[in-house]
């Protein structure tokens, strides 16, 4: 049975709950966009069942934004994700994406679930990362864009996949 993830905003006023076979907070990512909406070094995704996705306070305080890629470049164009987020206190929810309409990503930190622990992380977007900012001390593997590894194949391999 996939694992029942509890989320919710920093002022209280999202509660959701959604159900996930990726548990694991283990890649960060650190393109403009997940930097700007999620801080310092980036954002972490999990992986969920879309279906699943209830929720439970706040519907009406809910705002969706849809990121521009590239932004100020001539490679400039609109991403096909939306990521929902509280429109009291600002804090980042989940992206769904129609190219994946099965699949939602909760940002790691709305989830108020004690996660597994991650044995090593996954950096990705290098190549978009200022070099003022760090990757997290500890194990890591580092790429310049993406990995090849999808969330879900990535936590077979590593024996972390909830069925």
């Amino acid at each position: 049975m996939p694992m029942t993830l509890n989320g919710s905003c920093q002022c209280g006023a999202v509660e959701f709950t959604v159900e996930s076979h990726t548990p694991v907070p283990y890649q960060i990512c650190a393109c403009s966009i997940c930097r700007k909406v999620g801080g310092y070094n980036g954002s972490c995704n999990l992986g969920a069942v879309a279906d699943s996705l209830k929720i439970t306070k706040g519907t009406n305080e809910i705002k969706k934004y849809t990121a521009i890629k590239d932004r100020g470049k001539p490679t400039e164009e609109q991403c096909t994700s939306q990521r929902s987020f509280c429109g009291d206190c600002s804090t980042m929810l989940w992206v769904w994406d129609y190219h994946w309409p099965e699949l939602i990503h909760p940002f790691s930190s709305a989830i108020d679930t004690e996660l597994p622990i991650p044995d090593e992380l996954v950096c990705v977007r290098g190549d978009s990362k200022p070099k003022w900012v760090r990757w997290p001390e500890g194990n890591k593997e580092v790429h310049e864009v993406f990995g090849e590894e999808s969330i879900e194949s990535w936590h077979k391999k590593h024996g972390l996949w909830v069925e």
